[in-house]
Parts: structure tokens; C-alpha cells; sequence
């Protein structure tokens, strides 16, 4: 396999190889393929969900001195990057006069802004535009804001603005206003996997399907979260010659097996208090981190929980990372209480889990909400 990173190595050359994120795409695409090319635009949404990817793409595109029709075909216009044109290939290598980059996070002061308004000025190098990515723009200091604002009101017409936040709401409203806004959402667990396995057989690699769901619970809606994950998890199980196990996975993770945590559930719906907390408190000793077991529980009730209001199958992509037994035992521990009693449940150790990092004793508030939870249960 490549050295190279699995989410630079794969990160998408066509719009046809994004993944979710289609209201952003075809909105895009059709102001490509017609010629509607903003000024400025605002990418809105979490982390690892394809903002920076989609504005290289877009950078690509309105530059692309031989653009094509989608590929596979089904739509009309002339949209995808050639990825062979000059302009092309220098924005894919990073080698771009035209495309400028720029981290907030570490540029965001007045300075820096008046650099970029004096750059803007002078014509591209060889592109028809000179593309400007304001990543984390968020960040930018008020007075940075104020001068960035005076040159969205008006740009010269070769130059276009697209700015990345994962904090709109801390965007002032007069710079939100003289963007084309776009939201972007967390990418679904079937999103996710379909990426994985794309991936996989590129890379050709076996894997478990309770391996990619086990990364792709734990990515939490970032396909870069769960590409790295991936990348992490082939390095361990030892690349080519390896096959990818969902125990690979969950040594990685530090996750606690499933069958602990339906123990668990098994003493609290037993009111058996004393059980449980001695249960708890073996695990601790025994090196498990309270955080990560807490969160793992808290997941595995909330399993139940739709279980118990769907009734839905092993196909329910919410219900995922389980084996046929496991996923039998849920039913059965999700029968044996009542939908209210669930819920409480949950309530209790979502409030326990917040108090962890401020207890002396870590496993102290988990203790309490399972005395609580024993003494509800009737």
C-alpha cells in the first residue's frame, strides 16, 4: 500500500466522488455548468464532512480548461474537472499560483487580511479566476472581519471567496450576508461504509462488515475521522497481508466488549445495585476507562431504546457493530423494560457522564445513577 494517508490519497478528483453532501453538489455543478459563478460562497458544517473538498473541487472546476459531463452520465452540463488540463494538475499536486489557502486559525489577524486584499489585485497567473479558501474563517478577528467584509462588497471579477466554518454562528451576519450559503450535514453510518469499502477494494483489503461499522459509529459523521480510523486499523492488522476484524477495531478504540455492557444491563434490570457497582468497579480495576465504558453504554441503551419504539431488524443501520447474538440479547434486555423505563435510564447516565470529569472519585456518579436506577425499577 501507499505511505500516502488514506484521506489524501483518496480524496475525491470529481464531483461524482463525494460522498452525501448531494444538495451542495448539484447546486454547485448547475451554477458551473451554467455559468452563475459567485463571487463568494460559505461553507457551513462539522468537521471531516467535505468542506475544504468540495471548495478544491469548485476551485478546479471554474478553472478547468476542459471541463466534461458528469461521469457516469445522467445529468446535463459540463461540470467535472479534467483532472489533466495544466490548471488541473497543479491544483491536485499543490502547486497552484491561483488557488490560495488560507488557515484562520493561525491567520487571523488584520495583517494578514490586508496581505490578502493587496494580493487580490493582481490578475491571475494563468486561470481564468484566482480562487481564495478562507478555512476556520470563523476565527478571524473582528477587525480582520470588518476588512474581509469591505472586499466581499466588492471584489475584483477574477477573484472568488469561499470561506469554511464549523462555527457559523460565530460569523458576523454582514459577512454571512454577501455569501452564498451552503450547510453542510454529518454523513450517515451507510455513507460512511459505502467510502470504506470503495477504499478497501482499491486497496485490496479483507475486512469484517462489523469492522466498518464499528469506524464508522466512531467517526460520529466525519469521513475523514473514519478514513484515517481506517488507515490506523490496517497499519495494526498488518496492511495487505492482514484482514481487518472487528477485534482489531475495538482494541484500537479502547471499546468495551458488548457482552460487559449487557451484563451491566442485565444487574440493573435485576435491581441487583450491589452486583452492579462491584461489576463497575472490577472493570475500573482491571484498567477500562469509565469515559469510554460510560459512552459505550450509553449507545448500547439508546439501541434498545429504538428497538423497543421500531421494533426495527438487524438492517436498521442505527442498529450496528453487533453479531446475530448480540443483536438477540439486545432484543431480549430491550422486551424486559418498559420504553419509559429506558429512557430514564439513559437521562440518568447521560447526566452521570457529565459529571465524571468533575467528580474525585471518576466511577462515583456512574455508582449513583445505578443506585438510582435499581431503586426506579419496580
Amino acid at each position: 500500500m501507499s505511505t500516502l494517508v488514506l484521506y489524501r490519497k483518496y480524496r475525491p478528483k470529481n464531483f461524482s466522488e463525494v460522498v452525501g453532501q448531494e444538495h451542495v453538489v448539484q447546486t454547485l455543478t448547475n451554477a458551473i455548468s451554467s455559468g452563475m459563478i459567485s463571487h463568494a460562497y460559505l461553507f457551513s458544517g462539522p468537521r471531516g464532512s467535505g468542506k475544504t473538498t468540495i471548495a478544491r473541487l469548485l476551485a478546479k472546476a471554474v478553472n478547468c480548461q476542459n471541463r466534461k459531463p458528469a461521469s457516469p452520465a445522467g445529468r446535463d452540463g459540463e461540470f467535472e474537472p479534467c483532472n489533466q488540463c495544466s490548471s488541473c494538475l497543479e491544483i491536485n499536486n499543490g502547486r497552484s499560483m491561483d488557488l490560495i489557502e488560507i488557515d484562520a486559525a493561525s491567520h487571523r489577524g488584520i495583517d494578514e487580511i490586508r496581505e490578502l486584499k493587496e494580493g487580490i489585485g493582481f490578475v491571475p497567473t494563468k486561470s481564468k479566476y484566482k480562487v481564495f479558501i478562507i478555512d476556520e474563517s470563523h476565527q478571524l478577528t473582528k477587525e480582520a472581519s470588518n476588512a474581509l467584509l469591505k472586499t466581499l462588497e466588492e471584489p475584483p471579477s477574477h477573484a472568488i471567496f469561499i470561506l469554511a466554518t464549523t462555527e457559523i454562528h460565530k460569523m458576523i451576519p454582514t459577512i454571512i450576508s454577501r455569501c452564498q450559503r451552503f450547510d453542510f450535514r454529518k454523513l450517515t453510518i451507510p455513507e460512511i461504509i459505502k467510502r470504506m469499502e470503495y477504499i478497501l477494494e482499491k486497496e485490496k483489503v479483507k475486512v469484517e462488515k462489523a469492522a466498518l461499522e464499528l469506524i464508522a459509529i466512531s467517526a460520529s459523521g466525519s469521513i475523514r475521522d473514519a478514513e484515517s480510523l481506517l488507515d490506523q486499523a490496517l497499519t495494526y492488522s498488518g496492511g495487505e497481508k492482514g484482514e481487518l476484524k472487528a477485534e482489531d477495531i475495538k482494541e484500537i478504540l479502547g471499546l468495551v466488549e458488548i457482552d460487559i455492557i449487557s451484563k451491566l444491563v442485565d444487574f440493573l434490570y435485576q435491581k441487583k445495585a450491589s452486583e452492579a457497582i462491584s461489576f463497575l468497579n472490577d472493570l475500573i480495576e482491571r484498567g477500562s476507562d469509565i469515559q469510554e465504558f460510560t459512552k459505550s453504554l450509553i449507545n448500547y441503551l439508546r439501541q434498545a431504546l429504538i428497538l423497543k419504539i421500531t421494533g426495527a431488524g438487524e438492517s436498521n443501520p442505527i442498529i450496528s457493530g453487533l453479531t446475530r447474538e448480540e443483536f438477540q440479547k439486545l432484543k431480549v434486555q430491550a422486551e424486559s423494560f418498559k420504553e419509559e423505563e429506558l429512557r430514564n435510564i439513559i437521562n440518568l447516565f447521560l447526566t452521570a457522564e457529565n459529571k465524571i470529569k468533575y467528580s474525585p472519585i471518576p466511577q462515583l456518579p456512574i455508582e449513583l445513577a445505578i443506585v438510582e436506577i435499581t431503586a426506579l425499577k419496580e
